[in-house]
């Protein structure tokens, strides 16, 4: 605040100028000290409101790093009082998690355990709360069995803990030998007569049974070389690096793959089978006989007409039936003349054959006679 000026001097004469001039002149030096010294004043305080605002800058950050810090423990009055109430048994009951009775199949029994693990990860419980729900859930012969257990353990003196009991739990309900049996289920594993979704279900199925280290690529290459020999050969080209990608592109490819072949059956269909289509011959036979007349009764049976070239031989070619052929010699036996490579109504000796032997020409013509 200013100072107030002080009262004008008197009147005077002309010889009190000077000390007028005087004292105008102190007023005034009082005035610029009082000036200089509001000055300093104010850079004073603009000097403290940058250092209280600096301050305060620096509280607020590390207010925001103390929150920060204690949002993510559980030491903190607010939060472990917030973890208390979602770690009660009341709030777990909420997701209606079933119980186990222990009658149900191995791969039933891991996924019972893989989901009650799930609800727990969503509530950050802890092992010892984990421990405690797992034993009210469980219910009939699986209670009785983890009664034992238990019995056993405080006897060997022996922790039991939430992996404890994931131990024995897998011990007795999921074995190491069926387990490592999926392993193998998924390493054999193809498509056979399954659709693709089909065979892309059971895969994502047996996959978390895998031990090994896969990869994206090595999936898409397992997925692959169990299809399907037509659908490997049309997928293969197609060096897709994406499982995703793949599996869309295998159900698109099968579609495909089955539309035509439903084109073709119809296309089949619509011309008819094989053999109603005409001029095709249906019965062969081993020698054709060609049409003859009503009028002609010149054909006759090869051998008694002389008419050898009507008829030819389906073995060798010849004018003559089937069983008279000379290749067949032996085969076929004349019941009248006894001779070999005719039959008995190709025979031309007649009645003759039945007054001698078949060799008694032949006896007469080694005595000297005439046959």
């Amino acid at each position: 605040m200013a100072p107030r000026l002080p009262p004008p001097p008197p009147q005077t004469n002309e010889h009190d100028v000077p000390n007028n001039t005087r004292l105008l002149e102190s007023v005034i030096e009082k005035l610029q000290e009082q000036n200089a010294v509001l000055m300093q004043q104010n850079a004073t305080a603009s000097q403290n409101l940058e250092a209280a605002r600096a301050n305060s800058e620096m509280t607020q950050r590390q207010l925001m790093e103390i929150l920060a810090a204690t949002r993510g423990t559980p030491g903190a009055s607010a939060s472990n009082t917030t973890h208390q109430a979602e770690w009660s048994l009341e709030n777990v009951l909420q997701h209606r998690p079933a119980k186990f009775d222990g009658k149900c199949l191995p791969e039933g029994a891991d996924q019972w355990l893989r989901d009650m693990e799930q609800i727990y990860n969503a509530k950050r419980c802890s092992d010892d709360n984990r421990l405690a729900y797992t034993e009210y859930l469980l219910t009939g012969e699986a209670s009785h069995w983890w009664a034992s257990v238990k019995m056993i353990l405080t006897e060997a003196q022996s922790p039991i803990s939430w992996e404890v009991f994931k131990e024995k739990f897998y011990e007795e309900y999921f074995p190491d030998s069926v387990r490592f049996g999926k392993e193998v289920e998924f390493l054999q594993l193809v498509q056979g007569s399954m659709s693709v979704s089909e065979y892309t279900n059971r895969l994502k199925h047996l996959v978390r049974f895998n031990t090994m280290a896969t990869s994206e690529v090595w999936q898409c290459r397992k997925f692959e070389n169990g299809l399907r020999s037509d659908l490997k050969v049309l997928i293969s080209s197609l060096c897709i690096k994406s499982f995703p990608a793949m599996i869309e592109r295998a159900k698109v490819l099968e579609k495909n793959v089955a539309e035509a072949e439903r084109l073709k059956k119809q296309q089949q269909a619509t011309r008819g089978p094989i053999m109603s289509r005409p001029n095709l011959n249906r019965n062969r036979f081993p020698y054709a006989r060609p049409a003859q007349s009503s009028n002609s009764q010149a054909m006759v049976v090869a051998g008694q007409s002389g008419q050898h070239g009507s008829v030819k031989c389906f073995q060798c070619g010849g004018p003559h039936y089937r069983s008279s052929c000379p290749q067949l010699l032996g085969v076929k036996s004349c019941t009248r003349c006894g001779r070999n490579g005719h039959i008995e109504r190709d025979c031309n000796m007649g009645g003759r054959a039945a007054m001698r032997p078949p060799n008694a020409g032949r006896m007469q013509q080694g005595r000297g006679g005439r046959a």
